[in-house]
């Protein structure tokens, strides 16, 4: 007979994730006191999606009451580029690693059906219920929980082999496996992610505020972001690496298996001139199947316009003048605010 768990794990292995670890839908007892007093705090702004599904978000058992066990999958994009040194290269725009290539959601789901299939010709009476990021899991602590590693000062998860490049997946079952054990911390004293935030989001370690997060700000924000914020976008035009990028456990780090993770040459450091002139059908065919375009080729530009606004680049002017009176309201705010910002460069020269 053979050790179902074990021969489990191998399979998720061979499917090419990082780690795997299990736990069962009662070992998150925190998760909700933990986000009901996020949600009271207002720190998850117009994600209005967090409060409408917090019932089943705080508690497994009520997004699925059959699950007996949660199987917690890993899945390294880690990659050579530094995303800290891009910002320097003010005429071009940043974009989160994991944003670079493939849409990760498709591609870790597929692999985790197939594992949930091998798993129910192993035990015929067996369902199963497979997440990626979509639904109301909260992954991170489900991964602390089933010894993925734990969550971090910066609240993102941290695998002492992998560091915190990676995505989390989520296999529920009405079969019963043994839980493993639960990852400690391992943060210590250290608080580079803390210190780097150039928006201070964190108000506390382990706590984030998601109104101030460039990650929010650039992704789930729509409309214009708040002007006291906008300087400190520098020419992040899609999420947001440093808290990521500075945590030391990062020299553990291996380079992805998955290369459809990898940065694409042409999204490794965008010219924001080029950028700025993309109309709809070209930023769709820019980013096709991957994750900015779920932004929108409008919330897309209205970033790079803050980024145009901070460069300090005078020859970057004309972009900000032809969007001034763009039919979309906020890309025409965001231009407005650009030209304002290059013109006081240029005076101060």
């Amino acid at each position: 007979m053979i050790d179902l768990k074990q021969e489990l794990k191998r399979q998720a292995f061979k499917e090419g994730f990082d780690d795997v670890g299990i736990c069962v839908p009662t070992s998150i007892p925190l998760a909700r006191p933990r986000l009901y007093q996020f949600l009271s705090s207002n720190y998850h702004g117009t994600m209005e999606w967090m409060e409408k599904r917090s019932e089943w978000r705080s508690n497994p058992f009520r997004l699925w009451p059959e699950a007996r066990s949660i199987i917690m999958l890993a899945d390294s994009y880690s990659q050579p580029a530094n995303s800290i040194a891009n910002l320097k290269n003010v005429d071009k725009g940043t974009i989160a690693l994991y944003a670079r290539n493939k849409d990760y959601h498709n591609l870790i789901k597929k692999r985790l059906k197939r594992i949930g299939r091998w798993l129910i010709q192993q035990k015929p009476r067996t369902e199963i219920k497979v997440f990626v990021d979509t639904a109301p899991v909260m992954e991170k602590p489900l991964g602390q929980a089933a010894g993925i590693g734990w969550q971090g000062k910066h609240t993102n998860l941290i695998n002492r082999k992998i560091g915190n490049w990676f995505f989390l997946g989520a296999i529920f079952s009405t079969l019963e496996l043994t839980p493993d054990e639960p990852e400690g911390d391992h943060c210590g004293s250290c608080r580079r992610c803390l210190d780097i935030c150039p928006t201070n989001a964190f108000p506390k370690p382990y706590q984030l505020d998601a109104t101030k997060c460039i990650s929010y700000l650039t992704i789930e924000h729509k409309g214009p972001v708040p002007e006291h914020l906008r300087k400190s976008l520098g020419n992040r035009i899609f999420g947001c690496d440093d808290c990521l990028q500075i945590c030391p456990w990062n020299k553990f780090a291996k380079l992805g298996k998955e290369t459809r993770y990898h940065a694409r040459d042409e999204l490794q450091s965008p010219s924001l001139k080029k950028l700025a002139r993309l109309n709809d059908q070209e930023f769709r065919e820019l980013f096709r199947g991957g994750p900015v375009k779920r932004i929108g080729r409008n919330r897309f530009v209205r970033n790079v316009l803050y980024a145009i606004g901070n460069s300090n680049l005078g020859e970057l002017l004309p972009e900000a003048l032809k969007l001034k009176t763009d039919p979309d309201p906020t890309v025409a705010d965001a231009a407005r605010w650009a030209e304002k910002q290059l013109v006081i460069s240029r005076d101060q020269i």
